[in-house]
């Protein structure tokens, strides 16, 4: 069914394997696909290989997860590949770093623009997702959290452009959240650090006070540097 992977990126030619099926008609919507062992085996690819390659079709809306049943051809396909920038990325080796590079040009400015600009109802939500963020118990709903936080930040710029343009790279973000966290937290004494940081970013924006905004969004961003540059 799959030929085996040579020499090549592994996301590279496994996606576009699965994109050459769907095209052809051997893979079709509702479609399960074969287990992690089988893949493994049709592949040539290591097991952690087909876990980051399925992950990565899961973001791009191409592949879903059913708890319990496998992996499956998503039923509305006319919706696959929603994120373009992320299948970009993948296919052109991207590294974390460029998503942190991205986001120090893009979010230390637009804390700035957010303390100018955010409105005292907005102020109210921004608390209470730092709240609800540091009383989560489950690291899922912290990942959610900690990218609403950010995105409202995002809104409260009032900059259609920044606010699409991070909308846009949705997929990116989630990822790039997830992973740094994960390898944030590997330390327990991080995770005070982490709050305080967020912490200090709301405060300053809830106080109009766009200097320290943008200077505590950079020392933010400076910390989850220190981790990121071994991360694929």
């Amino acid at each position: 069914m799959f030929t085996e992977v040579k020499n090549m990126k592994v996301y590279e030619q496994i996606i576009n394997q699965f994109k050459d099926m769907i095209a052809k008609g051997l893979l079709k919507k509702g479609d399960k696909l074969p287990s992690e062992r089988e893949l493994v085996s049709q592949l040539g690819v290591s097991r952690t290989g087909i876990r980051e390659a399925l992950s990565a079709l899961q973001m791009i809306g191409l592949v879903e997860s059913r708890h319990g049943e496998g992996n499956y051809i998503k039923d509305n396909l006319e919706d696959s590949l929603k994120d373009p920038f992320l299948l970009i990325f993948m296919l052109n080796g991207g590294k974390f770093h460029e998503i942190l590079e991205f986001r120090k040009g893009i979010e230390i400015e637009t804390a700035a623009l957010a303390a100018n600009k955010i409105q005292d109802d907005e102020i109210v939500i921004l608390k209470d997702i730092l709240h609800r963020l540091d009383n989560a118990e489950c690291e899922e709903v912290k990942v959610k959290l900690d990218k609403e936080l950010h995105y409202l930040i995002a809104k409260a710029s009032k900059n259609i452009l920044i606010i699409n343009l991070l909308n846009v790279n949705s997929s990116l973000m989630d990822i790039f959240i997830s992973e740094a966290r994960g390898k944030i937290l590997s330390k327990k004494e991080n995770r005070e650090c982490l709050l305080k940081q967020h912490k200090d970013i709301v405060d300053a924006i809830s106080n109009h006070d766009s200097f320290n905004a943008s200077k505590a969004m950079r020392r933010h961003l400076d910390f989850i540097e220190k981790y990121i540059y071994n991360m694929k």
